[in-house]
């Protein structure tokens, strides 16, 4: 029963902070807990409880009960720590959010990241090794994004940069250069040893992995980058001469 002045949210229990689940009341829009700004769920993180009441990133947005919503920054989700803001979202005082649940949920994106590569090369998308990198950016169709590994050394960057260049001109703006996977990473990722430097081509596998990237540098705060405006990576110590095919 509802009683007066109270909201059919707050008498089913959710309150307007909280969603009823994913299949159920499905709106257009999030309200954030911390900004309390409305906006797509694709630019938020939806946190749900554990059993035992830890506030667990449900970063699919597929977890069953009750969902709070974030803007997906960084700094917003500590704001939502340090202000206990799930305490009142979930209204109860059994909610045990961890310091460290920014670094949980990068580390969620990280691993997502990973997966979607690892797809991405199970599609066919994936191009790997300095020579076959050069050459797709090169031939006729081009490449719809660039990978290095973090860790990569300058001089490989900079030849590929010169061949984006040559290739694209004023138009390399537009092609992103992803470096944020160490080698070891990459390695992972793609079940190969040595992974240097990569190349995405056109596909669905490659539109899902840069959405995934976009959503990670996001949360970092960190812009997209072109290979135009990408800094080196301050240490990089990767030897292109791992990668196979380098020239």
């Amino acid at each position: 029963m509802i009683a007066r002045g109270e909201t059919v949210e707050e008498a089913a229990g959710t309150g307007p902070d909280l969603d009823r689940g994913p299949g159920r009341g499905r709106e257009p829009v999030r309200t954030c807990i911390v900004t309390r700004t409305a906006q797509s769920p694709s630019g938020m993180i939806r946190f749900v409880l554990g059993p035992d009441g830890a506030v667990v990133p449900d970063l699919r947005a597929r977890l069953p009960g009750r969902g709070a919503w974030v803007t997906a920054t960084r700094a917003t989700v500590a704001a939502a720590v340090k202000r206990r803001a799930f305490h009142r979202a979930f209204k109860t005082a059994e909610v045990k959010a961890a310091p460290d649940l920014a670094d949980q949920v990068a580390e969620g994106l990280r691993t997502d990241l990973r997966q979607a590569l690892a797809l991405a090369n199970k599609a066919g998308c994936v191009v790997t090794g300095f020579g076959k990198v050069e050459s797709a950016i090169l031939g006729a169709e081009g490449v719809a994004a660039l990978l290095h590994a973090s860790d990569a050394a300058p001089d490989g960057r900079r030849k590929l940069a010169a061949a984006l260049r040559r290739r694209y001109g004023d138009a390399i703006s537009v092609i992103p250069v992803v470096d944020d996977l160490s080698n070891a990473e990459l390695d992972m990722a793609l079940g190969r040893d040595h992974v240097i430097h990569a190349a995405l081509i056109a596909g669905a596998g490659t539109t899902g992995y840069l959405a995934r990237w976009r959503r990670f540098r996001t949360f970092e705060g960190m812009a997209s980058a072109s290979e135009e405006d990408a800094p080196l990576t301050a240490g990089a110590t990767a030897s292109d001469s791992h990668d196979d095919d380098m020239k």
